[in-house]
């Protein structure tokens, strides 16, 4: 079910007039992703992967993964389109793509759009995909794909979600979910929670299928931001993982078994965040 959405002059308020200088953006994206690594997961049973033993996980969780710098079927690629690098991900397979470096204190800006292909075990879920910061510790530690990490859920009328993986966790405003889910929801005047526990964004401020949603996302210390749109979704303060500060990691954009895509990906440095967000993160 979808999530309701806010009442017209709360979400109005939330959207937000954010900086449109251009300076200091370093771009992570180029046709032969010469800045991110990739690790593939344990294909479905339903898959055929050319030169490894056939697969029988019904829920591509359990089994062999196919590791790191393998896609024999290709499923992270580029192509250009009006002189544009877009990047292409089949969903075929559960993996990531993972820059090399690792990043902290920054602006993440990206565009998104859904294609049309679904895959097992997903068929008839809703395409979901999303976008891991500060990720670290080994490859494949969450359902033997995905890194230790903050997840800013990608998926359809759910941008901007969270969920801790592999132990991450984060302190949330959260009060009580609009939606028929029953999750707790981040709420700006809520009530303080740690948890890494699936908690909704603030509202469903994706595009209709087809369109670019824009996606960004401002870390700061151990306080993270999620922006879906020009709405601010999702506000995450004192970030941890094994009872430590999660300041800085990799970041991590996911196949899972959908049809998406992503474009004009770039990081730039911050030393604060922007004055109309500043006072949403509070302890």
């Amino acid at each position: 079910m979808m999530k309701l959405f806010r009442p017209l002059p709360l979400l109005l308020s939330t959207i937000m007039a954010l900086p449109a200088a251009e300076e200091g953006w370093k771009p992570l994206l180029d046709e032969s992703l010469s800045k991110w690594d990739i690790f593939r997961g344990v294909p479905h049973e339903s898959v055929d992967v050319p030169g490894f033993r056939k697969s029988t996980s019904k829920d591509s969780r359990s089994g062999t993964p196919i590791g790191l710098g393998k896609d024999p079927l290709g499923v992270f690629s580029t192509k250009q389109e009006n002189g544009e690098t877009i990047l292409c991900i089949t969903g075929e397979i559960y993996g990531g793509l993972s820059t090399k470096e690792e990043y902290g204190d920054y602006h993440l800006s990206l565009e998104m759009k859904w294609g049309e292909e679904k895959w097992e075990p997903r068929l008839e879920d809703r395409r979901d995909s999303g976008v891991l910061v500060h990720a670290t510790g080994p490859h494949g530690k969450f359902w033997k794909v995905w890194m230790a990490s903050l997840e800013c859920q990608i998926q359809e009328h759910d941008c901007g979600d969270f969920i801790g993986l592999a132990g991450a966790s984060a302190v949330i405003r959260v009060g009580p979910s609009p939606a028929p889910d029953k999750r707790m929801t981040y709420t700006p005047d809520g009530e303080p929670k740690r948890t890494r526990a699936y908690i909704n964004a603030r509202t469903d401020a994706d595009k209709p299928n087809g369109e670019w949603n824009k996606i960004e996302i401002y870390t700061l210390g151990d306080d993270a931001v999620f922006v879906v749109n020009g709405v601010v979704n999702m506000v995450l303060t004192e970030c941890r993982i094994g009872g430590k500060p999660l300041t800085k990691g990799k970041i991590q954009i996911q196949s899972e078994a959908a049809e998406v895509y992503y474009r004009d990906i770039k990081i730039r440095p911050i030393k604060a965040f922007p004055k109309e967000i500043a006072p949403l993160v509070k302890p």
